[in-house]
């Protein structure tokens, strides 16, 4: 799984309104270009315009899903309220944002009224061990788990964990652990390697010269290491986390 996590700030564009459409525009661009999953991480937005920017790219995701074998699916960070009005794909919570057990509780009522699909998720963000197994236990369906290495966007959560932390937390755990931080094609190998299911970031894909070969080639790593571990005849096929 490659995940795209927005930051339009890093666009350089100081007008917001033409921000969010560089955006918009961004997102459908590495959309088509092959990732699985688009992560809205805009956390200065109002809730009208987050919103609005969250029903764009669904309909982007919609479009380009029906041309792939597998759904592009849109995941909102931390706004729970935004995720199951417009219907998303699930929602990515930070370690200070919503409690997962809470948030899991909120999901099940929506699930029971039907305002959300059943493939609905619920990711969370962790940067130790211990904080990892906290969110599997209450109810995550999914965590990121970095900075794995060196990038500035995460100095705020401490040192790099490096490649044999992710791969502690990786066989701790049952639920897909998806690599984050400073992720780079000369070091995504050693993360597949310690057993991650997937690759998040935000540089690697906005500010890939070649979005379409740079994804080709993580999407061809993970592949390649699937083959070697799987017998002979097992297809590949696409699931739910």
């Amino acid at each position: 799984m490659l995940c795209y996590v927005t930051d339009r700030r890093t666009l350089g564009i100081a007008n917001a309104a033409e921000s969010v459409a560089a955006l918009t525009q961004k997102i459908e661009e590495i959309a088509a270009a092959g990732v699985d999953w688009v992560q809205i991480r805009e956390k200065d937005l109002t809730a009208r315009a987050l919103a609005s920017l969250t029903r764009q790219s669904l309909r982007i995701a919609a479009t380009l899903s029906a041309k792939r074998s597998c759904a592009i699916r849109v995941l909102v960070n931390d706004r729970l309220d935004v995720a199951i009005a417009e219907r998303a794909g699930g929602v990515h919570l930070g370690e200070k944002g919503l409690p997962i057990a809470e948030t899991k509780r909120l999901v099940v009522s929506a699930l029971r009224h039907h305002t959300i699909d059943e493939s609905f998720l619920i990711g969370a963000s962790c940067h130790s061990l211990e904080a990892a197994k906290a969110a599997e236990h209450d109810g995550a369906d999914y965590i990121c788990f970095g900075p794995v290495f060196t990038t500035p966007s995460k100095e705020a959560f401490g040192p790099p964990q490096g490649a044999e932390r992710l791969e502690e937390v990786c066989r701790s755990l049952s639920i897909p652990v998806l690599a984050i931080g400073g992720i780079t094609l000369d070091n995504a190998e050693s993360c597949i390697a310690a057993g991650a299911a997937g690759i998040a970031a935000i540089r690697f894909f906005q500010g890939a010269v070649d979005s379409a070969g740079a994804i080709q080639r993580l999407h061809q790593l993970f592949s390649d290491h699937l083959h070697r571990q799987r017998p002979a005849g097992h297809r590949n096929s696409c699931h739910r986390p």
